[in-house]
């Protein structure tokens, strides 16, 4: 059985920390690596610090970011995000699950794709995740395109 299988980054975006594609193509199926809400420009979205060098994080605003970041991803592998069948994220703290949830609601509802949402116990090394140990660390996706045989 012969698969096409591709990957690639995608421009604009931030680089992977680690020598793995943004995205890695394999027949039918599009695999979104874990993303977060770090932009191009190594800044973290949804972590702000304030005059008094106070660090504020926003899980809201990280959730918009990471689940835009995913649409972007898919988008340069000809996909979106109603083609998602199964979203994994990694929380650093489950208290912020009622943000996160908010906010997948605006992009998903009960006929979006499977998901489990986890809390992970190592966060990223990201000066706001460090110091609060809060936010939304990842997530990652699986999209179907076509039609496979059944």
């Amino acid at each position: 059985m012969s698969t096409t299988s591709t990957s690639d980054l995608v421009a604009g975006k931030a680089r992977p920390r680690g020598k793995y594609p943004h995205f890695r193509r394999a027949g039918d199926f599009i695999y979104v690596s874990g993303t977060s809400a770090r932009r191009a420009d190594n800044t973290i979205a949804g972590a702000e610090v304030d005059e008094m060098s106070t660090m504020k994080l926003d899980i809201r605003v990280q959730t918009q970011a990471v689940i835009e970041n995913i649409r972007d991803i898919l988008k340069s592998a000809g996909a979106d995000l109603s083609d998602c069948v199964e979203i994994s994220a990694f929380l650093v703290s489950m208290n912020d699950f009622g943000g996160y949830n908010e906010v997948y609601g605006k992009f998903f509802d009960y006929t979006g794709p499977a998901r489990t949402t986890v809390r992970s116990s190592a966060p990223p090394p990201s000066p706001a995740h460090r110091d609060q140990g809060r936010g939304l660390e990842t997530a990652q996706a699986t999209v179907m395109r076509g039609a496979l045989p059944r």
